[in-house]
C-alpha cells in the first residue's frame, strides 16, 4: 500500500464518481479503477459499492475514510515541519554565553529571534569561553558568546563590538571622585577578582594589564557571578574591573569609571563552528548582527579572528 493509493481512495469518497475522481487526480478512469479494486484486495474488503448508477460507500470504506484522511493529514503536516526545518524556521537552537552579556544587547537579540522564529527552541547554557569552546568542538553547542574567547582550529570567532574596561569603585571610595582611574592607582587597593578561575581568557586579561603597570591585583576575594563581584564592591570589600556594559546593572554605592589612556577594550564576540550544517543557525547569526548593528556599537566591517591568531593584544 502507498501513499498515493490512499489519496486515489480519498478522491473517489469524497467524489463518489470515478470519472470526476480520475479528472482530479489528472489521470484515466481505467488505471484509477484498477488502483482502487488493488487496494480493496490488499486490505481484504470492498471499500466501495457500484453499481451501473451509483457509487457509495460501504461500513468499512467510511471507517476507512476517516483514518486515511487523519493518516494523509499527517502527512501533510510532517512535510510542511520539513520544509521548515529546512528553512532554519523550526527545531531546536543551542546557544551558550557568559554572565556579563545578560546587561548587554544579548536578550534583545533572544526576544527579536523568538517573535520571528517562534517554532525554535532556544536552549541556553551559560558557559566561561574556554567551555565553549569545548562544547562547540564537541556539538553541544552550535554558537558561543563571549569575551576574549580561546581560539581554536575549526573554530570561527566573529567580532562583534569592543567594550571598554571600567572600574567599580564604591562610592565613598576616594578613587570615586576620579573622572578616570590610573592603572597605577590600583597597585595596593584589594582587588575582587572575577571569574576566579585563571583558565578565563578575562581573568588572565586583567592580570596581564595589572602587570604591564609592573604589579599584580591584589587579590582579596574570587567569585564566578558579575553580580556578586559588584555586590562585593558596594559593600566596601574591594575594586574589581567589569567590560563597560556591567553599568547597565544599576546599583546604588557603586560608581564606574574608565581607565586612563590607553584605555584597554575587551571584545565581544560570537563562536561557531565552521562545518556546522544548520539551516537555524544563519538565521539567528543575521539577527545577533542586525541587533549589535542598531546599538550602534557595530564595527564598519565584520572581522573573523583566525584561529592562530592568538589572544588580542591590550
Amino acid at each position: 500500500m502507498e501513499l498515493r493509493h490512499l489519496r486515489y481512495f480519498v478522491a473517489v469518497a469524497e467524489e463518489l464518481h470515478f470519472g470526476r475522481a480520475a479528472e482530479r487526480l489528472f489521470m484515466a478512469q481505467p488505471p484509477l479503477s484498477q488502483q482502487i479494486k488493488q487496494l480493496e484486495t490488499e486490505i481484504g474488503v470492498r471499500l466501495f459499492e457500484r453499481t451501473n448508477r451509483r457509487v457509495g460507500l460501504t461500513a468499512a470504506g467510511r471507517s476507512f475514510l476517516l483514518d486515511v484522511t487523519a493518516i494523509l493529514r499527517r502527512v501533510d503536516e510532517a512535510s510542511e515541519r520539513a520544509v521548515r526545518a529546512s528553512r532554519g524556521e523550526s527545531g531546536s537552537l543551542s546557544v551558550a554565553f557568559v554572565g556579563s552579556l545578560s546587561y548587554d544587547v544579548f536578550p534583545d537579540i533572544l526576544r527579536t529571534f523568538r517573535d520571528k522564529y517562534p517554532d525554535v527552541e532556544l536552549v541556553l547554557n551559560e558557559l566561561l569561553g574556554h567551555e565553549q569552546n569545548q562544547a562547540l568542538l564537541e556539538r553541544k553547542i552550535h554558537i558561543g558568546f563571549s569575551r576574549l574567547p580561546e581560539l581554536a582550529p575549526g573554530i570561527v570567532h566573529e567580532v562583534l563590538a569592543k567594550d571598554p574596561l571600567l572600574v567599580a569603585v564604591p562610592t565613598d571610595h576616594p578613587l570615586a571622585r576620579h573622572m578616570e582611574i590610573d592603572m597605577d592607582l590600583l597597585k595596593d587597593e584589594p582587588y575582587i577578582q572575577f571569574p576566579q578561575s585563571l583558565l578565563s581568557g578575562y581573568a588572565r586579561l586583567i592580570v596581564r594589564l595589572c602587570e604591564t603597570r609592573g604589579f599584580s591585583p591584589n587579590v582579596v576575594q574570587k567569585v564566578d557571578a558579575v553580580e556578586t563581584a559588584i555586590s562585593l564592591v558596594v559593600a566596601g570589600l574591594g575594586l574589581t574591573i567589569v567590560p563597560g556594559v556591567v553599568q547597565n546593572l544599576r546599583r546604588d554605592g557603586v560608581v564606574y569609571r574608565p581607565i586612563s589612556e590607553p584605555a584597554p577594550t575587551i571584545d565581544l564576540t560570537m563562536a561557531y563552528l565552521e562545518d556546522e550544517s544548520s539551516p537555524i543557525l544563519p538565521r539567528f547569526l543575521e539577527i545577533a548582527r542586525k541587533a549589535l548593528a542598531t546599538q550602534g556599537n557595530l564595527q564598519e566591517n565584520f572581522e573573523e579572528v583566525q584561529p592562530s591568531a592568538g589572544l588580542k593584544a591590550l
